[in-house]
This record gives structure tokens, sequence and C-alpha cells, in this order.
């Protein structure tokens, strides 16, 4: 899918995509990425489908998707460990 057409699904279902982000837990400069790829990726195609569906059937999606208690996933291994700095620090002072 299109980042085109995933923009026309979110309007589908009367979402912004700040709001959809918080919605699902994913970042939005995450989902803003996609926009320079052209594509987004098949879960986030099925999930803004899903939500303009339920939306044209009167169904609120946001209560559904709140109910599951999403968390937002954290990164790993970002950045610089402190312990790996500690260790090169002692090193260097043997």
């Amino acid at each position: 899918m299109t980042f085109i057409e995933f923009k026309k699904l979110l309007l589908d279902a009367e979402i912004t995509l700040p709001k959809f982000s918080k919605l699902i837990k994913v970042s939005e400069k995450n989902l803003q990425s996609y926009k320079k790829k052209g594509e987004v990726p098949n879960t986030i195609a099925v999930v803004a489908t899903c939500f303009a569906t339920l939306h044209r059937q009167g169904i609120d999606y946001r209560t559904l998707v709140d109910a599951l208690e999403l968390t937002p996933k954290t990164k790993k291994g970002a950045g610089f460990s402190k312990t790996k700095r500690t260790k090169t620090i002692e090193s260097e002072s043997v």
C-alpha cells in the first residue's frame, strides 16, 4: 500500500496521523519515514484498513484498541552503554 493510500484510509477512519501513532503506540517519526519510502508495511496497511472499515460500520475502534492496553516498544541497544564505557576507561588506565 502506498503512503498516499494509507493517508486516505486514515481520513476515512477520521483519525490523524499523530492520533493514529498514539493509538497504536508507534512513534509518529517512524510512520512519517514511510512517506519517504513511498509504501507502508503490510501490518500498518491492515490496521488502517480495519480502522476505516470499522468506522464506516459505526464501530468505535478506538475503545477496542485502548482495551488492548498496548505499550510502546523501547529501543534496545541504541546509544552508548555505560558498562562498556566504564570497562574501556578501566582498560585504558591499566
